[in-house]
């Protein structure tokens, strides 16, 4: 039983490569096949960045201190060296070498008026560029990252906005301008799905990022208010709840939610709403690591386009195991898909902290498999729906 210390020696060779061929093999196999064993690298990388940061800040704050100290050492008067009388009968000799130039003067002389002030300066600067760093960091943890060649599939919808803009004037210009304001149209959309059968949805957190209200509508006109109650920005996932009280349940879903690995090369398909209409996509698990080898995430060949993001992504049994996130731009069938286990481990750590108003019933036994694929989206149907973002002008 290999204890924290093992770990953290066994990451600790690995990322200096000091790992044997066979080893470090093995090694990598595992961190793509298990994902707490994956978690634990990511915690220990996470841990020695910061570790060597500190070093890196208390090297450069000894730095100016050994400067000031320099300094200061710079500003005592120089002494001539003194000698014990010679045979001669000299008293005391000056060393010729000894001299202080002019420009040299002038700058002991500003150092000696302004020192305070100089420090005062340099103490300001240090802080600020440390404050800065540590904004970048703050930043970077709130917002989901913007990597280059990576594009989220949230889908702007500002044609909408346009043509509600144009027919407000038209109204107003007919009525002499009096006429009621028109409904507010989303600004954004993207996919989401059923989780519980008591509300709980799921979709992409940069679907939601900065909604000020939510709209989940499904195909046969069904239309509900949701608000967001967790999210996980590192792995680009959200969960929703059904707020209107209307609303009385999903009934059981029809999937089951996969915790483990799916295998590489098997055949995976889609549901999503990249227009108003639900569009069926199918492919193969092309990589069981996502963009720039995330091991959070997976790598389809799929088309998506935005609008796709926080559709789920399925298995041919139709289990779920995966959440639409995002494609890269210069292959466009390599689709990404955040993986179904950190959704349970999602779920797992919000039950945890109690703050769900309703018990999560994750669905544990499937009735897709077996169905041939169309009877299979005709159950799927009535739990994939679009999101609907509304944000403040």
């Amino acid at each position: 039983m290999m204890t924290e210390a093992d770990y953290y020696a066994l990451f600790e060779a690995y990322s200096h490569g000091e790992l044997a061929g066979p080893a470090r093999t093995s090694l990598e196999a595992r961190l793509s096949a298990d994902p707490d064993f994956a978690l634990r690298y990511a915690d220990f990388t996470e841990l020695t960045g910061t570790l060597r940061a500190y070093g890196r800040r208390q090297q450069t704050r000894q730095q100016l201190r050994g400067l000031h100290a320099a300094m200061l050492a710079a500003e005592a008067p120089a002494e001539a060296v003194v000698a014990e009388k010679p045979a001669t009968g000299l008293t005391h000799t000056v060393n010729p070498m000894l001299r202080i130039s002019r420009t040299e003067r002038k700058l002991r002389e500003f150092w000696s008026g302004h020192r305070a002030t100089v420090g005062v300066a340099a103490s300001v600067a240090v802080m600020a560029v440390f404050a800065t760093l540590l904004g970048l960091d703050i930043w970077r943890n709130s917002h989901l990252p913007t990597r280059s060649g990576y594009q989220a599939l949230r889908l702007e919808i500002n044609n909408l906005k346009h043509n509600q803009k144009v027919l407000d004037k038209t109204i107003k210009r007919i009525d002499g301008g009096v006429a009621p304001p028109l409904a507010p149209v989303s600004k954004f959309s993207g996919t989401g799905f059923a989780l519980t059968s008591e509300g709980y949805l799921v979709t992409s957190y940069h679907v939601i990022q900065g909604a000020d209200s939510l709209l989940i509508e499904g195909k046969n006109h069904q239309r509900y208010h949701a608000e967001p109650v967790y999210s996980d920005i590192k792995h680009d996932l959200a969960i929703l709840r059904i707020t209107d009280r209307k609303f009385t349940g999903f009934g059981r879903l029809p999937y089951a939610i996969k915790s483990g690995q799916a295998d590489l090369g098997e055949r995976v398909f889609t549901l999503g709403y990249p227009r108003e209409d639900v569009v069926y996509g199918e492919g193969s698990l092309s990589a069981r690591s996502g963009f720039e080898g995330d091991t959070a995430f997976y790598q389809v060949s799929i088309p998506v386009n935005p609008g796709n993001s926080g559709g789920p992504l399925l298995d041919e049994r139709g289990n779920l195991i995966g959440v639409v996130s995002g494609r890269q731009n210069d292959a466009q069938s390599a689709a990404f898909a955040t993986k179904s286990s950190y959704l349970v481990r999602l779920v797992d750590s919000l039950a945890a902290t109690a703050k769900a108003t309703a018990p999560y019933h994750l669905p544990r036994y499937g009735q897709l498999a077996g169905s041939g694929r169309p009877q299979q989206l005709k159950k799927l149907q009535d739990y994939v729906f679009v999101v609907k973002v509304y944000e403040k002008d």
